[in-house]
C-alpha cells in the first residue's frame, strides 16, 4: 500500500512541476514580450498557449539533443536555441508574433528574467 501512495504523491508532484513551470514560463514570456520592440502578445490565451508551447519546443529539444534553451545555461548555443525557439513559437501560436532581430533581443532578455525566476526549470 505504501508504493501506491508513493506512486500517487509522486504523480501529483509532477503535476504541480509541470503547472508551476507552465506559469513560470508565461511570467517570463509576458515579461519578455513587454520589453522587446518586435515582440507582440495579442492576449492572456495566446500567452498561456504560447508558453505551453515554448514548454513542449523546450522539452523535445531537451530530450532529442540534451541542450537546454536557456541563454545563459549554455553558452552560445543555449542562447541561439533561446532565439530560434521564441521565433518558431509563433508558427504555432495565432496571435503571436516576433521578427529575427526581436527574438535575439528577446533571448536575451528572457535569459535574464528567466535568471531571477526562482524555481527549478529542469524536469
Amino acid at each position: 500500500m505504501s508504493n501506491s501512495q508513493t506512486r500517487s504523491e509522486n504523480g501529483t508532484s509532477t503535476v504541480w512541476q509541470i503547472v508551476g513551470r507552465l506559469v513560470a514560463a508565461a511570467v517570463v514570456l509576458a515579461i519578455t514580450a513587454f520589453f522587446t520592440p518586435g515582440f507582440t502578445i495579442n492576449s492572456i490565451w495566446t500567452l498561456i498557449i504560447a508558453a505551453v508551447v515554448l514548454t513542449v519546443i523546450d522539452y523535445l529539444v531537451t530530450k532529442f539533443t540534451g541542450l537546454h534553451a536557456s541563454p545563459f545555461g549554455k553558452g552560445f548555443v543555449g542562447f541561439a536555441l533561446a532565439a530560434i525557439t521564441l521565433y518558431v513559437t509563433q508558427f504555432f501560436v495565432a496571435g503571436y508574433s516576433i521578427s529575427w532581430i526581436a527574438a535575439i533581443i528577446g533571448a536575451l532578455i528572457y535569459g535574464v528574467v528567466d535568471y531571477f525566476i526562482p524555481g527549478n526549470q529542469q524536469m
